[in-house]
């Protein structure tokens, strides 16, 4: 199949909009599924995990290759909720467009417009899906003022609505002026309803304005007030939708059947091959000031990028990749230049959501999953040895919410470790780390529904009953001043001697994360021994100093120090190294960083102050307010995350259950000295309590 004819598309919305069930209707009409999955029923294709089904939420986006039109369309179904983020984010990374799905009733929603950031972030071009017409409330021209007025979108009404909620039965193609009515799953062409005939015209008018931006042939007829040909619209409408200039909105009802067909074919039309991509520009390996690019054609030397890896109980790890150019083929050595090791392409696997097909080979715009890789982790390069690049990796958020959990039997321990190890290397923004003291392990993640999919998982999947803690917020650890350490470690206990002397001068290093600069004159440390230095510390930052929680932006300056020939070892150095940076640290005013979040709030007028009162109670700063919809409002602030626990109870209560929330990180901020000093204080008790038990 030609390149031209391969879409790359993903669906991503807020929860709930309806992603899956989309989805499920697009598998049906392209033949993939022979009868319609139910969200609802927990049959949804692409809701294969259990946790997806017991839920009714999409939670790991799942990739399926279906065809229309001739054309080959790779969708990946997203999921919705903020904890899995990362999910949206990763996939964004690798596509070349997207259907954005929003619901008729509830319009821009806070997940909405993190998702559209995303895209932004990512220049993913799109179009717009206003779903559930079909239900109370529906509204279709308030969501279109919404994706103007909140999303800056430049969205033009590309269908109209034939009816809303009870009585919407289809919807007008304004750039070919037809109709279309539905008979179950059968679209019908009818006249465009008397009512509708003039407000047709006038959205056949607007896009023509609109476009007029981009043509000249379009701008002469316009101001000629000629007809423009319909196939000359659909080609400049394409480009401007390829080139972010505007978003075409489309409308439907995908529980009932009602508008699917016509979004696949606005996919075909609208949204861009790999070819219309153009080139992927990369890294030069050897100097990072230099870019290499990478033309969409099977020609070029090899260049793909690895946004996935899944552990399947059938054929072991499976990475995802998107191949940007040149060929792969199963049995050929590949560079992973991410990692700077040689990789093997074992089996390569075009994957049907449960099913998978093995193919030999596979081309630029394909995506695939290869069985057999050893280093390759998400974010990874994979490429030609003889032509090597570095592609941008996936932005990876900071886990911020802590448990700790313990095997229910102590001979679980390692069954444990190597479970919880599979599962960092699928999900990045999954972490976990082991607390010598109380002998526990620590995972943190991005929410509290994130770590319970992980502990659910560990039960199904490996088997492993596991006795978990509270959930704890992800502090940090740093330091307001700078200040300097001069340690000497001597040990003789009977034969041989341990000793190592460092001197270290630790700085704040603010956003820039941990430095290590060497200033060692005249060999007073041999190099093999600075690295050990560097060792040791790395290992503290990880402990932490004031209260067990990672040190970040820290800058480390090895300003002097001396050894011993034959007692001085690399454990000496690291040993050294660890107790006087923790001396520094202790001296240079540590401080505590806490997780903020962004929160958005919708809620009708009549909540809006005692939502507001609440969240002034929760440390919160509320930055705006604006109308949303008549008689609701919505509000964008920034509250720490220990204070959100519970929130969503709290909000039902303060509304009658009418408004709803989202946040999403936003970055870490000092804590107050009191507030640091309670949650010291509380930590120190809640230690002593475990070690009483």
């Amino acid at each position: 199949m030609p390149l031209t004819n391969l879409r790359n598309i993903g669906i991503a919305a807020h929860i709930d909009a309806g992603k899956t069930t989309v989805t499920e209707r697009i598998l049906y009409f392209t033949g993939v599924t022979r009868k319609l999955g139910e969200v609802h029923d927990g049959q949804a294709t692409m809701d294969f995990m259990k946790q997806e089904q017991e839920r009714g939420i999409t939670i790991a986006s799942a990739a399926i290759t279906c065809q229309w039109n001739n054309h080959q369309i790779n969708l990946i179904d997203t999921p919705g909720h903020v904890d899995f983020t990362l999910e949206v984010e990763r996939s964004l990374r690798v596509l070349d467009g997207m259907i954005a799905l929003f619901c008729a009733v509830s319009g821009v929603q806070p997940q909405s417009e993190t998702v559209w950031n995303q895209a932004d972030r990512y220049k993913v071009p799109r179009l717009a899906f206003v779903n559930k017409m079909d239900r109370t409330g529906a509204d279709f021209y308030e969501v279109l003022g919404q994706l103007n007025k909140e999303l800056d979108a430049h969205a033009l009404a590309f269908q109209l609505p034939i009816g809303a909620e009870d009585n919407f039965v289809g919807m007008v193609d304004v750039i070919e002026q037809k109709a279309y009515n539905f008979n179950n799953e059968t679209r019908i062409e009818v006249p465009i309803p008397a009512d509708l005939v003039e407000p047709a015209r006038e959205a056949r008018l607007a896009i023509a304005e609109a476009l007029s931006d981009f043509s000249e042939e379009i701008m002469e007829m316009f101001l000629e007030d000629k007809e423009v040909p319909t196939e000359l619209m659909k080609r400049v409408a394409r480009e401007a939708t390829i080139k972010l200039s505007i978003t075409p909105v489309f409308c439907g009802a995908a529980y009932k059947n009602k508008g699917v067909q016509l979004i696949l074919d606005a996919v075909v039309d609208y949204l861009p091959s790999p070819l219309d991509k153009g080139a992927v520009i990369g890294l030069d390996v050897d100097d990072p000031e230099k870019t290499r690019s990478r033309k969409p054609s099977s020609k070029e030397p090899l260049s793909a990028l690895s946004f996935k890896l899944i552990h399947d109980p059938y054929v072991g790890q499976q990475t995802f990749i998107r191949i940007y150019s040149g060929e792969l083929k199963s049995g050929m050595g590949i560079m992973n230049t991410t990692k700077g090791k040689p990789e093997r392409v074992g089996r390569i696997l075009r994957i049907h959501a449960k099913e998978r097909e093995d193919i030999t080979v596979a081309g630029p715009g394909e995506i695939v999953a290869l069985i057999g890789m050893k280093y390759t982790k998400t974010g990874d390069t994979l490429c030609d040895p003889e032509h090597p690049l570095h592609l941008e990796s996936i932005h990876i958020p900071p886990s911020v919410v802590e448990l700790k959990i313990l095997p229910s039997s102590r001979k679980d321990q390692s069954k444990l470790g190597e479970a919880l190890a599979k599962l960092t290397s699928e999900d990045p923004s999954f972490k976990i780390r082991y607390d010598e003291e109380t002998e526990e392990t620590v995972i943190s993640g991005m929410g509290e529904l994130h770590l319970e999919i992980i502990v659910d998982r560990l039960k199904t999947e490996f088997g492993l009953e596991v006795i978990v803690g509270e959930p704890a917020v992800a502090y940090r650890e740093t330091i307001q001043t700078e200040r300097e350490a001069n340690h000497r470690y001597v040990k003789q206990s009977g034969g041989k001697g341990q000793f190592a002397h460092t001197i270290l001068r630790v700085e704040p290093n603010p956003g820039k994360g941990y430095e290590f600069v060497d200033r060692i004159k005249g060999g007073a440390i041999p190099a093999e021994f600075i690295t050990s230095v560097n060792k040791g510390i790395l290992k503290t930052l990880e402990t932490g100093v004031l209260a067990g929680f990672p040190v970040v932006d820290v800058k480390v300056t090895l300003l002097d120090g001396s050894f011993h020939a034959v007692d001085s070892s690399d454990m000496a150095f690291q040993i050294c190294a660890s107790m006087c940076f923790k001396q520094a640290f202790m001296k240079g005013d540590p401080q505590l960083l806490e997780p903020v979040m962004k929160i958005e709030v919708s809620t009708p007028d009549d909540y809006i102050g005692d939502i507001v009162g609440n969240l002034n109670k929760r440390r919160g700063r509320v930055e705006s307010m604006r109308r949303h919809r008549k008689g609701s409002q919505k509000l964008n602030g920034y509250v720490p995350l220990v204070e959100m626990f519970g929130y969503s109870n709290s909000l039902r209560n303060l509304s009658s259950g009418r408004a709803n929330y989202s946040m999403e990180f936003h970055q870490y901020m000092p804590v107050t000295k009191s507030v640091q000093e309670d949650v010291l204080k509380k930590l120190a008790e809640k230690k002593r309590a475990e070690q009483g038990r």
